[in-house]
């Protein structure tokens, strides 16, 4: 897993809020936990939350057999993680993983659907969460 140069690792939560905070709007804690994920011209997505205690927050966006999304996320507390879509009531899980705090790899696409980057927050306080995603 290899996230060198798609987002800086930053040192403790204090820093990480200051890098994020000082480029992008944080959501207000309880806002909504379902984004769509809207690509830029260069193919770029970035997205910078808190996730409450207790909740979680999905990055969700239609995507074609064949796509390559290169992915990334860090986190203040260890959350759990997981890509996933759906086929008819099955759910499928490309990737998963649990109480991480850092992340990356590439997804390659091997059905046209619906894809939901998706994170959980256990703890018990709200923690900032900061991905990207590229195609």
């Amino acid at each position: 897993m290899n996230t060198r140069g798609l987002l800086p690792r930053a040192r403790g939560v204090a820093a990480m809020a200051t890098l994020v905070v000082g480029s992008t709007a944080l959501p207000a804690a309880g806002s909504s936990h379902i984004v769509d994920v809207v690509w830029s011209e260069a193919g770029r997505f970035e997205h910078s939350a808190m996730v409450p205690a207790g909740r979680f927050i999905e990055l969700c966006g239609k995507l074609a057999a064949g796509d390559r999304i290169r992915w990334a996320f860090d986190a203040a507390v260890p959350m759990d993680f997981n890509i996933h879509y759906h086929v008819g009531k099955e759910t499928v899980f490309p990737a998963k993983q649990s109480q991480v705090v850092i992340g990356g790899e590439l997804l390659q696409v091997g059905v046209t659907e619906h894809h939901c980057w998706m994170w959980t927050n256990r703890s018990s306080n709200a923690a900032l969460l900061r991905v990207m995603l590229q195609r």
